[in-house]
Order: structure tokens, then sequence, then C-alpha cells
């Protein structure tokens, strides 16, 4: 006998769902119909969790926004050499592979930012904790000798984000000799022109 699931375990598929749906038809194009299809599930019964369609696609697009600063922000919260979290964070901010889902329906949403004021909010509020995120780390490492920075914080940290930006896309637009692991060298390699630190890690 199946255990039938709790509500919040039927929100999370339905956000799994919204996610394919996006992908598949856009992020400000997707229907009631095609959610639910993907959902395997009536309309109705989408309704039912999100009576309006718009806070689902919401928290949708919120979901793989949280991988790209709260995660990250988690990841490198245990470490205490600056470097390493410079690296770290360098990393983790591109596409794992061509097919990877969250910068796939970051780049759909870049794509809709433009005629959807929500999307472009979301867009411009995870930039913003992005280039943050980076600046306190850059600034943590000047404070303790680790960094030289060539320029201010807010100026390297906003192309730190840009450059993730650009070869995520350049990654997931199956550029064919352009891999998550040549692109982290290339931006490590304007990170250590801006930080004067070889940025080795073990």
């Amino acid at each position: 006998m199946a255990t039938r699931k709790s509500r919040t375990e039927r929100r999370a598929d339905l956000i799994e769902a919204a996610r394919r749906a996006m992908l598949r038809h856009g992020a400000d194009g997707v229907l009631l119909n095609q959610v639910a299809e993907q959902a395997g599930l009536t309309s109705g019964a989408v309704l039912y969790h999100y009576p309006d369609l718009s806070d689902l696609l919401l928290e949708a697009n919120q979901a793989g926004m949280e991988r790209f600063y709260a995660a990250r922000m988690r990841q490198v919260a245990g470490l205490t050499d600056p470097v390493t979290k410079l690296v770290v964070t360098i990393r983790s901010g591109l596409p794992v592979d061509a097919d990877d889902v969250d910068v796939r329906l970051l780049c759909e949403l870049g794509g809709s930012a433009g005629r959807n004021r929500v999307y472009a909010a979301l867009l411009t509020s995870l930039y913003d904790r992005q280039v943050s995120m980076y600046q306190t780390i850059l600034e943590t490492g000047s404070a303790r000798g680790a960094f030289a920075l060539a320029a201010d914080s807010l100026t390297i940290g906003r192309n730190l984000v840009a450059l993730e930006d650009a070869y995520g896309y350049r990654i997931v637009a199956r550029h064919p000799t352009l891999t998550a692991a040549e692109a982290a060298e290339l931006i490590l390699s304007y990170a250590r022109q801006v930080t004067g630190n070889p940025l080795e890690v073990a």
C-alpha cells in the first residue's frame, strides 16, 4: 500500500514539476496544465496546493537560486582560511555540466527578466548577495594580509560574479571546448591578478 505524501512533500514535488515545466516551456510562458502534466496530477490538484500559479513559479525559481548563495555560504562557513574560501566559492558558482538544471533555469529567468519585474528583482537580489559574499571574503583576506587587492572589493566582487554568469551560460549553451573545470581556472586566473595571491589550495 502506497504511503500518502504529506503536504510538504507534495509541495516539494510540485516545485520540481514547475522547474521541469519552465525548462520545457519557458520561465514566463508556462501554463497550469503544463505544470500539472509534469507532476502527473490534475490542474485542480495543483491549485489545491498553490491557488495562484505565480506563487508556485516564484518558489520554484527561488529554490534554484538557493544553491548559488545560501548553499555556498553554508559550504564555506566552517573554513577559516580566506584563500580556501575564495577558491571554493569560485568553483561552486559554475554549472556541473551542460545539463545543470539550476543554471539552465537561471538562464531562462535572465531571458524573461526584461518582461517580468518579479524575475528581474529576483535576479538582482541574487547578484547583489553574491557580490556581497565575495566582498566579505576579499575584505577578510585583505585584513589578514593574504590578499593585496588591486581594486576595491565591490569592483572585484562584481567582476567575479559576472565571470561566473558568463562562463555558466557558455557551459549550458554547450560550448564544445569549455568545461566547468576550465571555466573555474579562467576565473581563478583573474582572481590571482586582483588579489596578488597564487590561490593554491591543496
